[in-house]
């Protein structure tokens, strides 16, 4: 080849990766809540199999995936910036999606909180020996909140006029010296006990929920990545509170087994090369496991073997 051949062919090839992308190129941006919810979310990243590094030092950690890269932001701001098309996809409530009108597409509402599995709530909240017993009762009263927009509408579609100001933080310590009320969030209502408060109402419930923008939804590779995505944290959650167990089993004792336990929803059953005896394996609830596992050994199981799960995907 001549040395005019050699320049074309480097011209070509260097335009080869604008035509077709390499995958080290291809990126899926997604906003995870940093705050109380940031080791929660990252633990369950861990058992769908991702390792996330870095996010204690820095709102930019690594993931252990080329194709995504991680943005720590606040629950409250990761809606508008999907929505705005900063980021693809990302976690948040599903109540900062309603406090910022947010039009994004949600893909999944993900079953987890801060402490428990339970969904966290907005609640309206007065002190304990507060005269106030009802919505109605606050009329014309002040009431500080984080979510003024949940607050808002809540009180407009009860028809109840209230002076409603936004709170930065330490909402609960401001009743009943500040303001006369409060809307605050709570998963176990332990800090409103605490802090002997009460809670009036129920505004509404929320559980974090992956979404997603619009063209990122519209983008054949995105939404496919995101869908992979889904389907590993789902399978993790999914697996929560699940063990495998695993036994030989007496052949002549399975339909014992079947009926006695049914807990053992369709087990694996595979024959061994002694054919008195089977192979038996399910998944079953943690706590059933210490519960039935003393069952399995009187029916005449050998080798009962119990090991965690990180995902169980149907």
């Amino acid at each position: 080849m001549n040395r005019e051949n050699q320049y074309v062919g480097r011209l070509t090839d260097s335009r080869l990766p604008d035509k077709y992308p390499s995958m080290q190129e291809r990126k899926l941006t997604i906003g995870l809540p940093s705050g109380s919810l940031m080791e929660q979310t990252i633990a369950l990243f861990s058992k769908a199999g991702f390792t996330i590094s870095g996010a204690n030092r820095s709102y930019k950690p690594t993931i252990d995936d080329p194709e995504i890269e991680v943005r720590l932001l606040r629950a409250q701001e990761i809606s508008r910036y999907v929505e705005q098309g900063f980021l693809d996809c990302g976690i948040t409530g599903r109540d900062w999606i309603e406090e910022n009108h947010s039009d994004v597409v949600i893909r999944e509402q993900l079953a987890y909180s801060k402490a428990t599995s339970a969904p966290t709530r907005w609640v309206l909240v007065v002190p304990e020996n507060s005269s106030i017993q009802s919505v109605a009762d606050l009329e014309g009263k002040r009431i500080a909140t984080e979510a003024v927009g949940i607050a808002r509408r809540f009180f407009e579609k009860s028809g109840v006029k209230v002076d409603i100001e936004f709170s930065w933080g330490a909402t609960e310590v401001k009743v009943p010296d500040l303001v006369d009320a409060i809307v605050d969030i709570t998963e176990t209502g332990t800090s409103l006990r605490a802090n002997k408060l009460r809670i009036v109402e129920t505004l509404m419930e929320s559980y974090p929920v992956f979404i997603a923008s619009k063209e990122a939804e519209a983008d054949a590779w995105k939404h496919k990545k995101m869908g992979h995505i889904l389907l590993l944290l789902m399978g993790a959650l999914q697996a929560r509170n699940k063990v495998g167990l695993k036994m030989n089993f007496p052949n002549k004792n399975l339909k014992i087994l079947l009926e006695t336990l049914p807990s053992l929803r369709k087990p694996t059953v595979s024959h061994l090369a002694h054919q008195e005896w089977v192979a038996v394996e399910t998944v079953v609830d943690e706590k059933i496991a210490r519960e039935i596992i003393p069952q399995l050994k009187e029916l005449g199981a050998e080798g009962i073997i119990e090991y965690p799960l990180n995902k169980v995907i149907y």
